[in-house]
């Protein structure tokens, strides 16, 4: 069902061939709106503690209000899918593209809880809006490259989120407003969305009507949210732990407390970037199971030997190990020959995100249960089903 894209399968596709633009200024145009995405994702997160002091919030306070986010990514989940198949990919990239900055700008408008709550909500919806569109056009653009090039997109949405990080540490030290930052943010995004828009792909692949828009996943579509799942555990884990971690187990100095997620971060971008070739010389199932290997490799490392330098490259393994996992479930996914690629896609990303949410909380109940070890050798266990379920799926 999910074939490999050789050019024999090109012949049954004439109609989605013939594209106005060139594939690498499509393949510029499409990583622009992932650099779009990461830039505002990580704007966002940078001033988190000054919206938090404007608003008077507490830590509990502020972990309630941000939950906002989540749950309107998930809400958002259904119909996503939906309007990227009716739509098409093009119109729904733009639409969120122009949305998502905007919303952005609001935050920084914000002057009582009750609106943060309702515009994180609708930046969470339109988020994820976004991420199913913008990775519609990625594999529909795989299918004319005819390898992998997944990754890639997938790494410069990591870069835009350095960058993004790096952008909001000057703002912060330039002593700037978040509106006047994100206002900023916003402006890049419309320039580079007029700019490069034109030459995104007109038509999806599998697009066409007769495929159904709500159905139960497949076998195939289950395992690949599984994976999914799993993979978005040990992230979760990564981005709300890490930092805990190299605090209270590691004992690092405060100077090198945030010396895991950095480590983390690092490898994860640059295996996106090195993902595609991997896989065009071992292939897709290959590369998903190496990639669990390295995810409960690099924790037990962690946890066995927790000083700075080898939880450190524990860590870094772990960066290397998640990197390429969700980038080739989704261009699978997008594949399929049963339903649209927004619509798989949604499928997909509505199993893969349940472990993104419940792997923090699930490692704070262990952790006060019994202790953060043991939670991260939790974690380590699902990054190996990582493995067994890529070995059970096929390609």
């Amino acid at each position: 069902m999910y074939n490999r894209l050789l050019p024999s399968n090109f012949a049954a596709m004439d109609t989605f061939l013939v594209q106005p633009v060139s594939k690498r200024a499509a393949r510029l145009s499409i990583g622009a709106f992932f650099f779009i995405a990461g830039l505002c994702f990580a704007s966002w997160a940078s001033r988190i503690p000054d919206i938090k002091l404007k608003l008077g919030l507490s830590d509990g306070g502020l972990g309630a209000v941000l939950f906002a986010l989540p749950v309107g990514l998930m809400v958002s989940l259904p119909f996503s899918g939906w309007l990227v198949h009716h739509f098409g990919s093009r119109k729904m990239v733009l639409l969120s593209a122009v949305l998502y900055p905007l919303i952005l700008c609001n935050i920084g408008l914000v002057q009582a809880t009750w609106q943060l709550v309702l515009v994180l909500f609708a930046f969470g919806l339109t988020g994820n809006l976004f991420n199913i569109a913008v990775n519609t056009q990625a594999v529909s653009l795989e299918v004319l490259y005819g390898r992998s090039i997944m990754a890639s997109f997938h790494g410069i949405w990591s870069l835009a989120g350095f960058t993004g990080a790096s952008i909001g540490t000057l703002m912060i030290n330039f002593h700037l407003p978040p509106l006047i930052h994100f206002c900023i943010i916003t402006g890049t995004a419309y320039l580079l969305i007029a700019l490069l828009y034109r030459n995104s792909l007109r038509q999806d692949i599998n697009a066409d009507d007769d495929r159904p828009l709500f159905a139960k996943p497949d076998a195939t579509l289950l395992k690949l949210g599984l994976i999914a799942m799993c993979c978005m555990v040990c992230e979760g884990a990564m981005f709300d732990w890490s930092g805990v971690y190299f605090q209270k187990v590691v004992e690092a100095p405060k100077g090198l407390i945030p010396l895991g997620y950095t480590a983390f971060m690092s490898t994860m971008a640059g295996g996106r970037f090195a993902g595609d070739k991997l896989v065009a010389r071992v292939g897709t199932l290959r590369v998903l199971q190496i990639s669990g290997l390295v995810i409960a490799t690099g924790l037990i490392v962690a946890i066995g030997f927790p000083s700075i330098v080898t939880a450190t490259v524990g860590f870094m393994l772990v960066g290397i190990g998640v990197s390429s996992v969700v980038p080739l479930v989704y261009g699978v996914a997008g594949k399929s020959t049963v339903f649209s690629p927004g619509v798989a896609l949604a499928a997909v990303s509505t199993i893969g995100y349940l472990g993104f949410l419940a792997g923090p909380p699930m490692i704070g109940f262990i952790a006060e249960g019994v202790n953060l070890r043991v939670s991260f050798a939790v974690i380590a266990v699902l990054g190996f089903m990582t493995t067994v379920i890529a070995s059970k799926t096929k390609f």
